[in-house]
Order: structure tokens, then sequence, then C-alpha cells
């Protein structure tokens, strides 16, 4: 297999200075060597994917998925294998951040046209007999080259990348239903505050637009909070008129019974490190329940430089394992 890709100054920016440190948070630091859970950068045709968790279900239950589109992030891109040509192995997000940080110093303070090549290369490591898999990136200036090897695990097998794109099939399957939460930073802030009171938070969402958190601690205290009126996508209905003068629980007590609403159980810590992602500086950010309290989902959605329209060539999004899949 074979892999050389020439990348954009653009493509750079994007992940050192945005992508990367949420990858960080997400998923902790260790790469596994047996590549089942942390993080595998999985490399296609079309496609660039940090995914979290999909093998295995390792770690701490969170799966994240980020895709770029190659043309984001390469203007030269190279790659060959006898598995339909796609490559994936698992690699240490912060040492991945440092070679890229280091990278784009290199080219800023270059006098000369910015050149920076990332392959896979295989190199004696110091004081072992066996050669090692890296990602190596080699900056080129008028006088100097600067090449830094990022460790990696073996790439996997081929039945393992099948299982991988198996994986990363199921993991893009939406809600019926998304909300949009209207400040991401301010719900961080919320629910970092939440954390303190209990572990296990209560996510309700509506065909109406509705998003109830809920908190219940050991000491029978509990501490709700609601969001109505928020953007809807797919499937929608109307509240009836009369539920206003409703207490917000009674109101979603309806709703799940008229089929119009869904309730799980999650993680507070689950929840945090999924909201970690608004280092990726996204433009709008929504919760849905899957089809059968399957999973949480949180969705980040990016705007064409600009424009208010979306970016296809980004995507992330996170997959909270549920506690208790509620009523639904």
């Amino acid at each position: 297999m074979k892999f050389k890709a020439g990348m954009r100054v653009e493509g750079l920016e994007i992940l050192e200075g945005r992508f990367m440190a949420a990858v960080e948070r997400v998923g902790g630091s260790g790469m596994k060597q047996n590549n089942s859970g942390g993080w595998q950068l999985y490399l296609t045709r079309d496609h660039v994917m940090f995914l979290h968790n999909l093998l295995g279900g390792g770690g701490d239950g969170v799966q994240c998925v980020a895709q770029f589109s190659v043309s984001l992030l390469f203007h030269d891109y190279h790659i060959s294998s006898r598995n339909a040509d796609r490559i994936a192995f698992s690699v240490e997000p912060s040492l991945l951040h440092r070679a890229l940080r280091s990278s784009l110093s290199n080219l800023i303070h270059s006098s000369s046209s910015p050149f920076l090549q990332m392959k896979l290369v295989k190199k004696l490591p110091a004081g072992s007999s066996r050669p090692a898999p890296f990602l190596s990136f080699e900056t080129k200036g008028q006088r100097s080259a600067v090449i830094q090897d990022v460790p990696i695990s073996r790439p996997l097998s081929a039945a393992d990348v099948s299982d991988l794109h198996s994986a990363l099939l199921s993991a893009q399957e939406l809600p019926e239903t998304l909300v949009q939460v209207p400040d991401l930073q301010q719900l961080q802030g919320l629910v970092d505050r939440l954390r303190h009171v209990g572990d296990v938070l209560s996510v309700s969402i509506t065909r109406y637009g509705d998003l109830h958190l809920k908190l219940s601690s050991s000491s029978l205290v509990t501490l709700g909070f609601e969001f109505r009126g928020l953007r809807i996508l797919g499937v929608q209905a109307s509240p009836l008129p009369n539920e206003a003068s409703l207490s917000p629980q009674a109101r979603m007590e309806l709703a799940i019974q008229r089929g119009e609403a869904m309730s799980v159980q999650v993680s507070m810590k689950h929840l945090l490190k999924s909201i970690q992602c608004h280092l990726a500086k996204p433009d709008c950010t929504f919760f849905g329940i899957a089809p059968q309290g399957a999973c949480l989902m949180v969705i980040f959605q990016f705007f064409i430089p600009g424009t208010r329209q979306t970016d296809k060539s980004i995507s992330l999004h996170c997959r909270i394992p549920v506690l208790d899949s509620g009523s639904n």
C-alpha cells in the first residue's frame, strides 16, 4: 500500500487550528496497537476521516466521526492499496497535532513557496531491528527541509478495514428529528455545572422543537432545563394548543405518549466530551435521538465561509451511548 499527498496550507490550518484540539479532547491520549477503540485515521480515494471508537467499542464509549473531502486538505493526492484504495491505522492525536503545528510554523516562516508533503513510510526506529510504520511530514523551504515522523500502528487488515467501513456507515444513520442547540458554549457551561450534582442526564426531544435536560441526584435533588421552539430538521409535529399551560414534565409525558418525543439517559461525562467539539468552531449544533433510543447524536454543521450554506466538504458528529432508552 502507498500514500503520498501534498497538503494545502488552508487544509493544514483547518486541521491544526480547529479540529485537532477537538480530537484530543474527545478521545484523550494513547494509541491502540490492536486497532480497537482509540482514534483511527481512515484514508480513501475521496475522503480523509478521523474515527473514534468505531472498532471494538473501546475507550470511553463515545463514537466520533470527523470527515473531510480530499480536495479541502490536499492539492496532490495519491493512494493505492489492495483493499479498494482504502488505508486505516491508529494514531496518537497529540503527536499528530504536534507535527501539524510544527509544519504550519515552518511554512509560515518559509521565504519560498510553501511545500508540505505527507506520506506513509517504514523506518528503523532507534534501538530496534524491525522497521516500523510512520506518517511522515516533510516541509521544504528555500534552503532547508524538515522531516517529522509520527509513529502509527500497523495498518488495518482488509477484514478490519471492511469492519471499520461497515461501522462508519452505521454511525452515519441520522435520527428522524434533530433540534438545533441555541448556543453550544452556553450549553457546555450549563452541563459542566450540572455534573457536580449527578452523573446521569435525561435528554428528551420532541417533534415540536423542544429539548429537555433533567438531572436527578442521589440526594433526591432534581434539576431541569427546557428549550422550546428550536429549529427542527426532519420529522416535525404541532403541539396541541391547550398544552401551553402544562408543566414541562407534563408536556413531555404527553408528547411521548403520542409518539412525538423520545427520551434517553446518558452519562454526563460522555456528553461533556462530545460538546468539546465546539473547539472545531461549528456554525450550528443539533441534538437527535436515534431510532429505538439507540444513542444520542450530536451533529455539528459548518457553513461555507461568508454564507449560510452547508459546507459539504466537512462533517463532524458524535454518538453518545445510552444508559437507559427511557420512554420512546
